[in-house]
């Protein structure tokens, strides 16, 4: 798998400096949590989850949740494991999966995890890992389930990952929050060298409060969630951890009326106006904010249940010219001992030891997704990718 491969030589040729990398779920983790990009949640309802998966891979699709959680009836459960068996069977008759994008099994509870192992033994190879919903450690769920997966490991030639999910009740209310993330954290640390990214559940903290925000506002306008959010940022975003934490959920594919002025500035896009009218109409341009207001707070990736917003999240995802300039002169070894110096755009000084650790993680998103070439924008990135 290659974040763009749907680009043709030219096409690349034109938008990026550098290209990115290839990876599949054997790469090091490190890379692989930054090129989970946007990980579309589908339904393991859908009738033909192999057709929907090959077919994502088209569509420039990193990462794929396969939900057996809130996503399912509780009724259609049963239905939705078979359909998830069949599933794996397919991937294991097709054999090489490297240009599929990476898999992941959503699935309800620990005891959950070791029902959809014993359904599916010698199946999950093909799998990168597993999304575990309501992870927090003041119930014991979290020990649960990374025991579990590492019962299920035993069986396989490779290590599965998971990708924990916080959005408990006792990670939102204002009493418990510190003792939950950090009882959370001891679990992560402990099992560190199996956590691909720390996810956040929006819609489940909102649901505490009986709110919901509209396609008006990002995440960060709603104060108790960003609260929380913020709170997860300090601890898991430490540099010295590692943790990559991704965004929350976009529910919106579709605009009504607005309240709100567009958000996106007109001279950006110069002649695509097309392209800017089609994003606000469908109310994109908060959308796009969201994915901003994410990535100054320090996270990366973001959870979608559309297809049309892959190609907002990847083009907003790739690393710019002006950010990789800047990233190299910071990491320039004939400078770690510190200083301070103009940046290569002259608009900005970069001071090597601050913004070291912001430079050594733009250098590894920048092997997810590329660098673009001086003078390519985001429009141009998100014209240049597949809408349908």
């Amino acid at each position: 798998m290659r974040h763009y491969n749907f680009l043709t030589a030219e096409q690349r040729s034109h938008l990026f400096l550098h290209e990115p990398e290839e990876f599949d779920f054997t790469s090091d983790p490190f890379l692989l949590s930054n090129a989970l990009g946007a990980t579309l949640y589908c339904p393991a309802t859908r009738p033909n989850l192999m057709h929907d998966i090959e077919k994502m891979a088209i569509r420039g699709a990193g990462s794929i949740v396969i939900c057996l959680e809130d996503s399912i009836p509780d009724d259609a459960l049963p239905m939705a494991e078979e359909n998830l068996h069949n599933t794996l069977l397919a991937l294991k008759e097709r054999g090489d999966v490297s240009d599929l994008p990476l898999i992941f099994v959503r699935i309800r509870d620990a005891e959950h995890l070791h029902r959809v192992g014993e359904q599916n033994k010698g199946l999950l190879d093909s799998l990168t890992g597993f999304v575990f919903p309501k992870f927090e450690n003041m119930t014991g769920s979290a020990s649960r389930y990374v025991s579990m997966l590492r019962r299920i490991n035993l069986t396989y030639s490779r290590p599965l990952f998971f990708m924990p999910v916080l959005e408990s009740p006792n990670l939102v209310h204002l009493e418990t929050r510190t003792k939950a993330l950090s009882g959370i954290k001891k679990v992560l640390d402990a099992n560190r060298e199996l956590v691909l990214a720390v996810r956040i559940g929006a819609t489940d903290m909102s649901s505490v409060y009986g709110i919901r925000r509209n396609p008006d506002f990002t995440v960060w306008d709603v104060g108790t969630i960003s609260n929380t959010i913020t709170d997860i940022i300090n601890v898991f975003g430490r540099f010295e951890d590692s943790y990559t934490i991704t965004g929350a959920v976009w529910e919106h594919f579709s605009s009504g009326e607005r309240i709100f002025k567009p958000q996106l500035r007109q001279s950006l896009f110069g002649e695509g106006w097309k392209l800017r009218r089609d994003l606000l109409n469908q109310g994109d341009d908060t959308f796009i904010r969201e994915i901003q207001q994410d990535k100054i707070n320090g996270i990366f990736g973001k959870t979608i249940i559309h297809p049309s917003h892959i190609r907002i999240v990847h083009s907003l995802s790739v690393v710019s010219h002006e950010e990789y300039a800047d990233a190299l002169d910071i990491t320039d070894t004939g400078r770690k001992h510190g200083g301070a110096a103009s940046s290569f755009y002259k608009n900005k000084m970069n001071e090597i030891k601050p913004h070291y650790a912001w430079a050594t993680k733009t250098l590894l998103r920048a092997k997810a997704f590329g660098v673009s070439n001086q003078g390519i924008e985001f429009p141009d990135l998100l014209e240049a990718s597949p809408v349908k």
